[in-house]
């Protein structure tokens, strides 16, 4: 497999590449995360992954020029570049809490209800018109749960760089019920599409 340029620096998805024994360069994008209006859920998530994939493709470029005089598209074989972004939607698009009322807010509004989970992916042949955006949803059901206990879990770090203010692999988990769909989407790497996407550029 040619070489991975991650554009994220989320331990969860560093450690499930590495757990398929792909060891990434790591490029975190860095962009505003700024969407036109009225964006659905599936255009916000793939707008934003193409948004990070071009981000870290226009910078690695940059420093390929400054490393040689080689043209980039003289390399045999470009670096693919994955980007993903993670939203949970109920009547709203959910992002990561800004404080912990906000936080209150949306975890109160997915109590003893589901939700959607939605990640979007960007895979870029970096210099390269090679490009493939997708997206996946998984349906999660929680359980009811009371605002104290919310406002204890807000006291923790956790729920602060997680969409819709948790993450099924961490505190949180206990008030699932079940989920519909890609467990690994809930985590915000649908790690089986992506290998799949990934056979297109071969």
């Amino acid at each position: 497999m040619r070489q991975i340029i991650l554009a994220s620096g989320s331990p969860r998805r560093i450690e499930m590449m590495k757990a398929h024994n792909i060891h990434p360069i790591i490029m975190a994008a860095s962009i505003e995360e700024n969407l036109p209006l009225y964006h659905s859920m599936t255009e916000t998530v793939t707008y934003l992954a193409l948004k990070k994939a071009k981000d870290v493709e226009a910078r690695w470029l940059a420093s390929l020029k400054s490393q040689t005089e080689d043209s980039p598209s003289s390399l045999d074989k470009p670096p693919i570049i994955i980007a993903a972004d993670t939203i949970v939607y109920k009547d709203e698009i959910m992002g990561k809490p800004k404080d912990q009322r906000d936080g209150l807010r949306m975890l109160r509004a997915l109590s003893g209800d589901f939700h959607y989970v939605v990640t979007g992916v960007a895979l870029v042949e970096a210099g390269a018109q090679n490009a493939r955006v997708f997206y996946e949803i998984t349906k999660v059901f929680f359980r009811p749960y009371t605002d104290e206990e919310v406002i204890s879990y807000l006291k923790t770090d956790e729920a602060y760089d997680k969409a819709g203010g948790y993450a099924i692999q961490g505190y949180f988990s206990r008030y699932i019920d079940h989920i519909e769909g890609d467990y690994d989407n809930v985590v915000g790497f649908p790690w089986q599409r992506i290998q799949e996407e990934l056979k297109y550029f071969d």
